[in-house]
Order: C-alpha cells, then sequence, then structure tokens
C-alpha cells in the first residue's frame, strides 16, 4: 500500500542537522587541559564564559575565559586555584551565568564568583566550601530549578546535597549505593535523581523522601562503566556496554524497569559515551571520551523510539566536551547545540545547525526553554515543592544579565530560637540607617573596587613595560 513507501523516511526537521568547527581563530589555543584520568567532561560553558579543567602544580586549577576571549590564552592567564588536589569536575550555576562549582580529589567542594572582567591574579578565594565528603569528589550538578542547591557525589559512595546560600549540607543519601558512582543526573523539575553505579544498577531516587523509587540491575550486561539521564516523560537513556564490549544505547520507562523501551548496539570502541540531552529538540547527542566523533538520535514517541540522525566526525579524539545551555545559542544562524570540544592543548566550539533558508526566526527549532530565574528557593524544595523551570522566549536572542553577587550567609546555631518578649530592631543604627542609603554605599564601594581592579592593571602594564625596558638595556 501507498502508507508503505511512504514511511520509508521519517520526517524530521532534525535529519540534516550538521555539525562544522569553527574557524581556526576562533578557538581556544595553548591550554593545558588536564590529563587525569576521570570520565567527567572537564568543561563547562555558558553564555558568558568557557570554564575547563587544566593541569596545575602542585593543586587544582581550573582555567576561566570569556567566551569573546578566543585565540591563543596568555600564559599568565589567571585561574581558578583554591583546590589543593586535582579539580574533578565543574558545573556553572545555571541561574547565575558569575557562578561555579567544582569538585576536587582534596574531599571538597568550593563555590566560585568569577567577575565579568577578567582578574589580574588568579582567583583563590571561594564564596564557600562545601566540607562533608570523606573522599575524593568526581561529579557536582546544580539542581535545575531550586536557587543554590547544589549536588556533589564521592568515592565515599555518598551524594550530597548543598543550601550553597547558607553553606549547609541539606541532605545526605548515604546507604544508597554500595560501590562508587559512576553519574547522577537531575529530572527536568529536580524532583527525582538518576544515579548509576560500578555495582552495575540504575538507580531512580526521590532525594527528599531519601528513597530508591525504581532500580534497574545490568541494563548493559558489560563490566564497563554506565551512564543514565532523564529525557522527557520520566524516561531515562543509558549508555553502556554489551557482554561482548560492544557499546550501546537503551531507552526505559520508569514504570517499567524489566524491558527496555529500546536497545541498540553502536559499536566496539572502549570509552565511555557521555551522553548529552536537548529537551527543546528531544536530540541526545553522545560524546565517547578519545573518540573523534559526536553521534545523535532524536527519542520519539514511535518505534524505534530512538531514531539515529547523523555523525559529526574530525580527525582528532576529544578529551572532554562542553554543552552550551539553549540560551547561549545563536538563533540567527539556526544552530542548535554548540559543543566546546577539548584537545590536548586547545578547545575547540563546534556547531550543529539545522539548514534554513529563511532568515525569520524559526520558532519550531527554539520553544521557550529554561532562562536564568530559580522557580523555587532551596528551602522551597526542601520542604516537598516542585515547580517546572521558568521558560524564556529566544525570539530576539538571549542577553546575558549583568553580574549578581552571589551572598553566603552563614546561619548562627544561636539565632535558632527567637528571643522572649516584643522583637527588638537588630541595631540601634537600623532605623537611620535606610535602605537607599544602603544602597549608595554599596554602589560606592563597587566603584572603589573597580577603580582598584583598574589601577592594578595599570600598574602591572606599567611594571611589564619597564621590565622589558630594562631589560632591553642589559
Amino acid at each position: 500500500p501507498p502508507a508503505m513507501s511512504r514511511r520509508v523516511v521519517r520526517q524530521s526537521k532534525f535529519r540534516h542537522v550538521f555539525g562544522q568547527p569553527v574557524k581556526a581563530d576562533q578557538m581556544y589555543e595553548d591550554i593545558r587541559v588536564s590529563k587525569v584520568t576521570c570520565d567527567s567532561s572537564f568543561c563547562a560553558v555558558n553564555p558568558k564564559f568557557v570554564a575547563i579543567i587544566v593541569e596545575s602544580g602542585g593543586g587544582g586549577a581550573f582555567i576561566v575565559l570569556p567566551l569573546a576571549k578566543t585565540g591563543r590564552v596568555d600564559k599568565n592567564h589567571p585561574l581558578v586555584t583554591g583546590h589543593t588536589a586535582p579539580v574533578l569536575d565543574i558545573d556553572w550555576c545555571p541561574h547565575n551565568d558569575n557562578v561555579i562549582a567544582s569538585a576536587s580529589e582534596d574531599t571538597t567542594v568550593m563555590v566560585w564568583q568569577i567577575p565579568d572582567y577578567v582578574p589580574v591574579r588568579n582567583i583563590t578565594e571561594p564564596v564557600v566550601t562545601l566540607e562533608g565528603h570523606s573522599k575524593r569528589v568526581s561529579i557536582i550538578s546544580w539542581h535545575p530549578t531550586a536557587r543554590n542547591v547544589l549536588l556533589s557525589a564521592g568515592c565515599d559512595n555518598l551524594v550530597i546535597l548543598w543550601n550553597v546560600g547558607t553553606g549547609e549540607m541539606l541532605l545526605a543519601l548515604d546507604d544508597m549505593h554500595t560501590d562508587l558512582i559512576y553519574n547522577v543526573g537531575w529530572n527536568r523539575n529536580g524532583s527525582l535523581l538518576v544515579t548509576t553505579c560500578k555495582d552495575k544498577k540504575v538507580r531512580v531516587i526521590d532525594p527528599r523522601k531519601q528513597q530508591i523509587i525504581a532500580e534497574k540491575t545490568k541494563p548493559h550486561d558489560g563490566t564497563r562503566p554506565i551512564r543514565a539521564i532523564f529525557v522527557a516523560d520520566g524516561k531515562i537513556f543509558t549508555t553502556g556496554f554489551s557482554k561482548m564490549s560492544e557499546r550501546q544505547l537503551g531507552l526505559w520507562d520508569l514504570n517499567n524497569f524489566e524491558e527496555p523501551i529500546a536497545l541498540q548496539e553502536m559499536d566496539t570502541s572502549n570509552g565511555v559515551l557521555l551522553p548529552f540531552y536537548d529537551a527543546d529538540s528531544s536530540i541526545v547527542y553522545l560524546c565517547g571520551k578519545g573518540d573523534s566523533s559526536i553521534r545523535y538520535f532524536e527519542i520519539t514517541d514511535e518505534a524505534p523510539y530512538v531514531h539515529y540522525l547523523n555523525t559529526y566526525s574530525s580527525k582528532e579524539p576529544q578529551r572532554g566536551m562542553g554543552f552550551m545551555p539553549k540560551r547561549g545559542l545563536d538563533v540567527s544562524k539556526c544552530e542548535i547545540a554548540r559543543f566546546f570540544k577539548l584537545h590536548e592543548r586547545k578547545c575547540e566550539p563546534i556547531v550543529m545547525t539545522v539548514p534554513r533558508k529563511s532568515d525569520l526566526f524559526q520558532d519550531d527549532l527554539y520553544p521557550d526553554t529554561p532562562g536564568p530565574e530559580p522557580a523555587l528557593e532551596a528551602d522551597e524544595w526542601l520542604s516537598g515543592k516542585d515547580a517546572e523551570p521558568i521558560l524564556i522566549s529566544l525570539r530576539d536572542g538571549y542577553v546575558p544579565i549583568k553580574n549578581r553577587e552571589l551572598k553566603v550567609v552563614k546561619k548562627n546555631i544561636l539565632d535558632s530560637k527567637p528571643p522572649p518578649g516584643p522583637r527588638r530592631s537588630h541595631s540601634t543604627c537600623d532605623s537611620d540607617f535606610s535602605q537607599p542609603g544602603l544602597e549608595e554605599v554599596l554602589e560606592e564601594i563597587r566603584a572603589l573596587k573597580e577603580m582598584v581592579q583598574a589601577q592594578e592593571k595599570r600598574i602591572s602594564d606599567l611594571e611589564n613595560k619597564l621590565c622589558q625596558f630594562t631589560n632591553g638595556t642589559d
């Protein structure tokens, strides 16, 4: 019947997505990418910055570059260097493009405020240090919708949730994993976690009830690491290895973990496949560490459910990979994904595009997408509230918000009981010290800070000139 012949080619606007590296001068060159053996992506990007874990003698460091600072990176470019052992994972806060968290072999998690200007010296002081793990911390991930909620997972088989705004531990999930945790992912509204573990189980966890609500033993039969992420409608996408060491992908339904919705073999390479999911297009991109290709698949409601779209191939293997959030893409070029591929000494952006003839905004490619406003406060989330991400339109492109300061207010144990009798004002000068007055003082401090930075830069430029001058006369 004619219906059959029509079905041969599946209709999808993403069938022709193609990837291209940027021009040579748009790469970031001369970066000593970390050589730590760790299956994390080593790179985190947002609409303002690209951050990359780098080699560093004695401690742990990562470099943060403004997106526009392409080309050769100055060898004296400041680093973020507060950890005493290698940094294993980094993640930008989804609600503040100037805030990044890092996890390290030194057992701590640190949260950093990155200024919009390039600082003169290394950034050595985190806004807050989170201490609670007893072994190295290799996984870090911000909550998608609640402000200041951060997850870390360590080699102590422990998952900890933190309120970064108070520096407190909110929850510790300690009896759930019997072995090394490979990866942890949030669902879209941050109500559930999916984890993979060396004990060959995929677990779906309700962190606030501290309960495992579903688990699957051996979604892939092989012994090598498994990865799992949530995709739309509570489904779970996994990558792993078969008994014969072939790489596989799987799609699973949370409510029936017994049989996969889809299970496909790919090849016999041994690199762990890092999955990146774009909810707006339902595309999963698979980037193998040590591969030189990115394969991508569309997930749909009809068989075979996971449809192979294409492969971006290149000559050089990737050491790690950053994935730009949707609001950081160029909608005028019909860009639907941008990867930041790490080589040994450089970072190469790769742009994924849907070819279109028109210059108009393509609203079918860009449904409203999560913006930078959190939908919940940390304590609302902890008390059991859930909220979907607050969406924004990309019709006019996204303009990053000016630097917002992350304030950490450590709770004082003595403050937990309200004082007896009528509430007294916290201090006698409160009444005279009106809000506008405070704003003005803060503004002035900010201006002074900027002036000091400018002077520091001027002094160091003059020092450099002087050095050249005196070296020249030697």
